[in-house]
């Protein structure tokens, strides 16, 4: 048994020693090396290429989903912890900072005052961004599961077994053409036959592992797919979250909007602070450039029809909270609010 062993230790040390001794000849140019084929080095380079942007675009979505450093090298080594024993438990999930600030938002509006037009204000902007946190967390979670843990999945499944089956793809190109130089050196007839025989079992297993080889590179086609439809999932998860953050947004707008109208103590001066002093309208009270966003047609005189596209100066606000006074040249009267459209 020890004497098989050492047998053995020896074949593969030789077999080391041959294939540093062609690896250094061919860097030195003086062996040949034996070439794959054009389609074969394609798909290696197609392999590389998606190994290494798969990599960049995993790395890239974590920093967006977590911009946080920190929090990203915690979440890394719960990761790897939770590989080695899986009983490991996370801390809790960490609030967004959407919802840190909707908490102070809501904070202070209950300290000023629910009960004044500032405090509940105050209150329906945290309670929004409160929303809009929770719809993020979900917006990771579906990119984590849809996107993140699949692409991962591919680099420490696919791609690890391509990266390992062309290093031993690599060695039996060595070994194959180790042989071909050795019976290229032979010199007796012996030595010459021993290096054929050699040669055609490097020449098979070389030719085997070219085949598995490339069977794997070729996957990587269906990877391709796989990750489109994983990038789709991401990008509907990323329009969902946009879009429903946009809609709570717009809601809350529209009713601070009223609010804020419906005060009679406000003017525009106050409600837009960075109008220049010099804009005014023609009774010296300030004033601002809205477009019209949908035609309307004067349903009185105190009314003034206006045309879509057109710019217009509103120049005050009515106590109904839904109307505006605005300006076009001479004339002059009210409009919805909703038909403008402020113009920075």
């Amino acid at each position: 048994m020890q004497s098989f062993n050492f047998k053995k230790l020896t074949s593969d040390a030789a077999t080391a020693f041959n294939r540093a001794v062609q690896y250094t000849e061919e860097k030195l140019g003086s062996a040949e090396k034996t070439e794959l084929d054009a389609q074969f080095e394609n798909l290696s380079e197609r392999a590389d290429k998606t190994k290494i942007w798969t990599e960049k675009i995993l790395k890239q979505t974590e920093s967006v989903l977590q911009p946080n450093p920190n929090i990203r090298l915690e979440e890394f080594v719960y990761n790897k912890l939770e590989k080695l024993d899986p009983s490991v438990k996370r801390p809790a999930e960490k609030e967004t900072n959407h919802e840190i600030l909707g908490v102070s938002l809501v904070g202070a509006g209950y300290d000023i005052g629910p009960g004044t037009a500032y405090g509940t204000a105050l209150i329906k902007c945290g309670e929004t961004e409160q929303r809009i946190g929770h719809a993020e967390k979900e917006c990771m979670h579906k990119v984590h599961s849809h996107f993140l843990i699949p692409l991962r999945t591919f680099l420490d499944g696919d791609m690890k077994t391509i990266q390992k089956e062309r290093k031993i793809l690599e060695t039996k190109r060595l070994d194959l053409d180790a042989c071909k130089n050795r019976l290229r050196k032979a010199k007796s007839q012996e030595s010459h036959t021993n290096a054929e025989a050699e040669l055609r079992i490097a020449q098979s297993d070389f030719d085997r592992q070219t085949e598995i080889t490339k069977l794997l590179l070729e996957g990587v086609s269906s990877a391709h797919a796989n990750h489109l439809r994983c990038l789709n999932d991401y990008v509907e998860a990323e329009m969902f979250y946009y879009g429903r953050s946009y809609e709570m947004m717009q809601s809350l707008q529209k009713d601070l909007s009223s609010s804020v109208l419906a005060n009679p103590g406000i003017n525009m001066t106050q409600l837009y602070p960075d109008i220049p002093n010099n804009t005014m309208s023609s009774n010296g009270a300030a004033a601002r450039k809205a477009r019209v966003l949908y035609d309307y047609d004067a349903a009185n005189s105190r009314e003034l029809s206006l045309l879509a596209d057109e710019v217009i100066m509103v120049v005050d606000t009515v106590a109904e909270g839904e109307w505006v006074v605005v300006e076009r040249g001479a004339q002059r009267g009210r409009v919805p609010l909703t038909y403008m459209e402020f113009i920075n």
